[in-house]
């Protein structure tokens, strides 16, 4: 069998030995060069990791599913603007006598909140422009001030056919008076927000925020009888609750007073307000009458396209092409209807000669387009034939158009 012969490497020793003493000499001399060096860029070296560990976070946030990015400079508009009319809108309680079913006793009873805004102060009283809605039937009413405070109120005066009211309160613990801007320059898709006090105080002074949706003319049936109304419409939320808070700008100007919304199944962001156009001249009259001063005729109407073919062809005589306008119903003793000679089942289809085709667009005319003292010319149908005949418009503090 043969084998492999093993032979030793040779190792000269006194080779090995000089590059030993070489070796060590140069990592002598390293160490120490290395040690300057090293010393020397140190700090330039860390602050260059630093800056590669903050672009490597930069990549790494960049690449998660939710980087948290530092915020952002909000715009503060809207804030500034709520700041200035917050403490400006306050609750207002609507308190009727009701008969305990027990004792048979009559008590106050809340029957209702709402909102208002503080409009004005002077002398020892501050004033508030809320919905005539709110206060309507109370026995009393009080204001709730932003510091949870509640203060007795007197109506100064209201109306019902505009939905608005006034309302007097002491001077102590207001500290805010809104001021108003002009509604008739308001965009569409221009921000605004809602302050008041939706589903009672608990909530008071809440603000939803959203845009000027549109600009409308809506039909509002109203303890004063059928009538159209100028709104601002918006989608911030307005809810019960809200009626107579403040619709406001970015500037922090009320231009309107919340009054109602669409309340139906499906129905999302339809809440309009009174326009501050509106809102001034009848807060003028009311701080100045306590009542809104319209002419009127001394009439009941019924509209008669809701009247049956029977009717408008039997009792009143209209020929068949007559199928809108105003019948009356009644006149009122010593009215200027009856001064003037209107009968009932008179159909009153036009004034000074601009078609009015229903109740509302007859009160909208007389309540817009005349005045106490001013002589209209009503074309009426009597019996079947057309005439004319003129009333003079008088004052009086009735429902009666």
């Amino acid at each position: 069998m043969d084998m492999m012969p093993f032979e030793p490497t040779p190792t000269p020793e006194p080779k090995r030995r000089g590059r030993f003493v070489s070796w060590l000499a140069a990592s002598v001399a390293g160490a120490v060069i290395g040690s300057a060096a090293t010393w020397y860029v140190a700090p330039k070296w860390m602050h260059e990791e630093t800056n590669s560990q903050t672009e490597t976070a930069e990549t790494t946030a960049k690449s998660e599913a939710l980087p948290l990015q530092p915020t952002a400079n909000v715009n503060t508009n809207m804030i500034a603007a709520i700041n200035k009319v917050a403490d400006a809108v306050v609750g207002v309680v609507n308190i009727q006598k009701q008969v305990d079913f027990f004792s048979e006793q009559a008590q106050d009873t809340e029957a209702g909140t709402g909102s208002g805004v503080i409009f004005k102060k002077e002398g020892n009283a501050a004033y508030i422009v809320t919905n005539n809605h709110v206060i309507e039937g109370a026995n009393k009413v009080e204001v709730a001030l932003p510091n949870g405070k509640k203060v007795k109120a007197d109506i100064v005066g209201a109306d019902a056919l505009t939905d608005l009211a006034v309302l007097k309160i002491p001077v102590e613990g207001v500290t805010k008076v809104a001021s108003f801007g002009d509604s008739s320059k308001v965009k569409i898709g221009e921000p605004v927000a809602a302050i008041g006090n939706p589903l009672g105080l608990d909530l008071s002074r809440t603000v939803t925020e959203g845009i000027v949706s549109g600009k409308r003319t809506m039909p509002v049936s109203t303890s004063a009888g059928d009538w159209e109304i100028d709104v601002i419409q918006t989608d911030a939320a307005i809810n019960p609750g809200n009626s107579g808070g403040a619709l406001i700008n970015s500037a922090g100007q009320v231009i309107g007073i919340n009054s109602m919304k669409i309340a139906e199944t499906g129905v999302e962001g339809l809440g309009f307000a009174i326009p501050s156009e509106n809102v001034k001249p009848i807060v003028q009259q009311l701080m100045k009458d306590g009542k809104i001063k319209r002419p009127y005729l001394g009439v009941q109407l019924v509209d008669v396209a809701d009247l049956s073919d029977d009717v408008r062809t039997n009792e009143l005589k209209l020929p068949s092409n007559i199928t809108s306008g105003a019948a009356v119903t009644s006149v009122e003793p010593f009215s200027p209807a009856a001064e003037a000679g209107l009968k009932s089942k008179d159909v009153i289809t036009a004034i000074n000669g601009e078609k009015i085709d229903s109740v509302s667009a007859l009160r909208n005319y007389l309540y817009t387009k005349t005045a106490v003292g001013d002589r209209i010319k009503l074309t009426i149908y009597r019996d079947g034939f057309e005439t004319t005949v003129s009333v003079t418009l008088k004052s009086r503090d009735s429902r009666q158009s």
